[in-house]
């Protein structure tokens, strides 16, 4: 979905000001592998690869039958010479690497001699250095299980979803958004029970993901498809490199103080709308605070003009989407807070040029709003809601966005 003509403003406006002395680093600098920090190796339970990259970007994992073998795309990625230089452990019998079918994406095609499977697929951020590490395992299955996992993602589809690409902002309505299931990892969120948020939030993310996929219209990313620590400013990177439409970050909090019960949508604000969504702003903030805009290196004053200028034309449209989410949950007779539109000084939402809001599923310090998160039905009803309020926020942005630039 183009951007709106503030946009082309803000970037002229970029350009002069850093030309003025503050050294920024480029949006769209090309990932690169790191080979000294790349590795496969492999044994009779298993094969495991390891890539160090120089920054992180979205990746996406499937296997493929006749002939067996698992594929990793990434949103570009130079592999230079990496892949002709390595030994193949037992159970790879080829390695190859190069672009993907859909542009803007690289691939690595480990073609295998046996059925194995991806049981853990996971990228980590150095915080000092800003590089990416990701592990894949692969564990021998049963030829009946490897093909029943098999086939391509809708968004990986080949022409198709290249043409899809080219064509966002032609008319089509088709978006990409970013769904951010909280926590994970070392941070696993609220408690109640044996459940931890990380884990309700990540089964929520992975149904609504599915749900959003199966309209036609939109290609969805996820932050974290497992259960590890995602910094919160790699989270917006990862955004910003999958040229996200819309950012969702995805929790199911707990207070300690006071009841707090039903769906709750915020978005950003630099104080909070109660007392309540300021205790949640400093739960999920603990984590080091970088702003969206990666301006290293550029001064306060030109930092804070650009994030300003992004946000005069971002932030009303992350308030129009969370107005349609909570009108959608109204609608489908699903619980909310009783004050269900809210504003807090979320990390995660800075990201200035990204719509981006925070949804409280419910929270799990309420039996009621537990049981209802554990429930698949009620989930369902919930993510249809949500997939409802997303297509017609689309509907709407678009027509928005036609009259900008007339």
């Amino acid at each position: 979905m183009i951007r709106a003509v503030l946009s082309l403003t803000l970037a002229a406006l970029a350009v002069c000001l850093l030309s003025l002395g503050a050294s920024a680093q480029g949006f769209g600098a090309l990932a690169r592998l790191i080979p000294e920090e790349s590795r496969i190796s492999g044994t009779g339970s298993g094969v495991d690869l390891t890539l160090g990259l120089t920054q992180p970007v979205p990746f996406r994992v499937f296997t493929l039958a006749d002939p067996a073998r698992v594929v990793v795309d990434f949103r570009e990625l130079a592999f230079g010479d990496w892949p002709e230089t390595l030994a193949l452990p037992e159970g790879i019998a080829a390695l190859a690497a190069g672009p993907a079918r859909q542009a803007g994406w690289s691939r690595l095609v480990l073609e295998l001699s046996q059925p194995m499977s991806p049981v853990t697929a996971a990228m980590t951020t150095d915080e000092a250095t800003g590089q990416a590490r990701i592990t894949l395992r692969l564990v021998p299955v049963s030829e009946q299980a490897f093909r029943a996992a098999t086939g391509v993602p809708p968004e990986a589809a080949g022409p198709a979803a290249t043409l899809a690409e080219t064509a966002r902002g032609a008319g089509d309505g088709r978006i990409t958004v970013v769904l951010d299931p909280g926590h994970g990892g070392v941070d696993p969120g609220a408690l109640a029970g044996d459940h931890t948020e990380a884990d309700l939030v990540m089964v929520f993310s992975r149904e609504l993901r599915d749900a959003l996929r199966r309209t036609g219209r939109i290609d969805v990313i996820l932050t974290r498809d497992s259960d590890v620590f995602v910094p919160l400013p790699t989270r917006v990177t990862l955004a910003r490199s999958a040229d996200a439409d819309l950012f969702i970050s995805i929790h199911a909090d707990a207070l300690a103080e006071g009841r707090a019960q039903g769906a709750t949508v915020y978005t950003l604000s630099d104080t909070a709308s109660d007392a309540a969504a300021e205790a949640l702003a400093e739960q999920h903030d603990r984590a080091d605070l970088v702003q969206g805009i990666d301006l290293h290196g550029a001064d306060d004053v030109v930092a804070g003009v650009l994030m300003d200028l992004a946000r005069l034309e971002t932030s009303p449209r992350s308030e129009a989407l969370a107005a349609a989410m909570v009108e959608a949950i109204g609608e489908a007779g699903l619980r909310l807070h009783a004050q269900p539109q809210g504003e807090a000084g979320f990390t995660v939402l800075r990201a200035a040029d990204i719509p981006s809001v925070l949804l409280e599923i419910g929270f799990m310090s309420d039996d009621r709003d537990l049981a209802n998160i554990l429930d698949a039905d009620w989930r369902a009803g919930m993510q249809a809601a949500l997939v409802a309020s997303i297509l017609a926020w689309a509907d709407a942005d678009a027509a928005r966005m036609a009259l900008a630039r007339h």
